[in-house]
């Protein structure tokens, strides 16, 4: 393979105009073993950091408006550059798949986030063409350690260079993390790359192919068949995540808009009657167990108040920030189930989980106990070892949440964990399997049942 050059990478620089949306490279190429963009060490501005964290000189920080009102609203179609067709299709198929992982950036060179991308990849040679994923959502730290727009080429359109479809993302605290003795706006790279105007290719994309997306800001509600994920930006502490000012927030500078796009986004759902899959996806997760990362408790509890204020909740909540993968059920009061996922092991650096005086974890077990004023939560799975990505199945009737380990190569289409809801009862359920369409094997069966 010849040796690559480095891209072009001048934020000033005039962007590409396309026009229409475009995705994967036209041919495959072999994965790199090295970035291209040097990485130095981060360590001196991680200390700086960290001392201000402990003297508590760090706040969330205000981020931009995004387009489109109270609800910014982003439709597939519109990511597709209105091919109304492709929807067609999803519809009549009956059901739509996609990705979503998290904390996918890397500092250490290519090799962990290339496994997980290979692995996603394969899951485009499918029999059944409804089976393809129709895109990927990822679930925030894109690029490591402050989102530079110097390393979007190695860490974000290299590894996505060969993935066939739309790649959307919740912005995490890293993409929004300005280092020290810097003078970017925080979260510029990421809108540049993600909250585009319009169908464009970027100097980072170092001469791939792949268009920025057109999400309208860094919260905004995503529209698809059978589905709609309403997205969140959790800002860029470390812990807490913060999405509004309130009681236990660290500052009182970033507002309340997105309560107000929390509010119209679930109340528009209640008036159109919509029967379809309701998801929320953040950076920073509310439940965790065993991890370095805490619970963002006042976070959650914002977003409560408003689903308890409408009368309409999640089929399930997606976030990444833990490095690794976490799944937990939360019961209401009403009997009603909501899955809470953590999947933060994209390629960045797993981290193990440890109970107490560092035992391993058993699981499941209750780790919020059901009260009169909380909801029981069960720790029902983890994965502290590996590196994976959740794959989602969406029909009419069900959601159905996959997790899939990257080390089990292109060969295993088993997931390692799973979890279905029913969309109507609202409650954990069986998943209905498609039928593999073996009519002869099942009659051989029925034949050796009646003897």
């Amino acid at each position: 393979m010849p040796q690559r050059k480095p891209p072009p990478i001048d934020p000033n620089g005039p962007p590409r105009v396309i026009g229409k949306p475009v995705f994967g490279q036209p041919e495959a190429t072999p994965d790199p073993t090295t970035f291209v963009v040097h990485h130095p060490s981060d360590g001196p501005a991680y200390k700086q950091i960290d001392v201000l964290n402990k003297e508590h000189k760090l706040a969330p920080m205000p981020f931009p408006a995004p387009r489109g009102g109270v609800e910014p609203t982003l439709t597939f179609e519109d990511v597709l550059g209105g091919n109304a067709d492709a929807i067609k299709q999803i519809n009549n198929s009956g059901q739509i798949v996609f990705h979503s992982t998290g904390d996918c950036g890397s500092t250490r060179g290519p090799q962990t986030q290339n496994e997980v991308t290979d692995k996603m990849i394969a899951d485009f040679q499918e029999a059944a063409a409804n089976e393809k994923p129709q895109f990927n959502f990822l679930l925030g730290d894109i690029v490591y350690s402050f989102g530079e727009v110097q390393y979007y080429y190695d860490q974000f359109y290299e590894p996505y260079r060969n993935y066939p479809a739309p790649v959307l993302a919740a912005a995490g605290n890293h993409d929004g993390m300005v280092a020290p003795q810097t003078h970017v706006k925080t979260l510029d790279a990421f809108t540049r790359n993600f909250c585009a105007s319009k169908f464009v290719v970027l100097p980072e994309a170092g001469g791939l192919s792949r268009t920025a997306q057109i999400q309208p800001g860094v919260f905004f509600t995503f529209e698809a068949p059978f589905m709609r994920i309403l997205t969140l930006y959790s800002n860029t502490l470390e812990d807490p995540g913060v999405i509004a000012d309130g009681v236990g927030a660290k500052t009182k500078n970033i507002g309340n808009s997105q309560l107000d796009y929390l509010q119209a986004a679930l109340t528009r759902v209640k008036s159109e009657k919509f029967q379809g899959a309701l998801l929320i996806a953040h950076h920073h997760p509310p439940y965790t167990a065993g991890s370095r990362h805490n619970w963002s408790t006042t976070m959650q509890a914002q977003i409560d108040a408003v689903c308890q204020k409408v009368g309409v909740w999640p089929h399930a909540d997606l976030a990444g920030h833990a490095h690794n993968y976490q799944r937990f059920t939360r019961t209401r009061s009403d009997g009603t189930q909501i899955p809470y996922l953590v999947c933060g092991n994209g390629g960045h650096n797993v981290q193990r989980l440890q109970g107490q005086a560092g035992a391993t974890i058993r699981a499941p077990q209750i780790i919020q106990a059901k009260s009169s004023t909380t909801d029981q939560v069960v720790f029902e799975n983890y994965d502290d070892q590996d590196y994976g990505y959740l794959r989602i199945v969406v029909t009419a009737t069900q959601l159905r949440i996959e997790y899939h380990l990257a080390s089990d190569g292109a060969a295993t289409k088993a997931p390692d964990d799973s979890v279905t809801v029913d969309l109507k009862s609202r409650t954990l359920v069986h998943y209905s399997a498609p039928n593999l369409g073996r009519p002869q094997a099942a009659k051989a069966v029925q034949k050796l049942t009646k003897r």
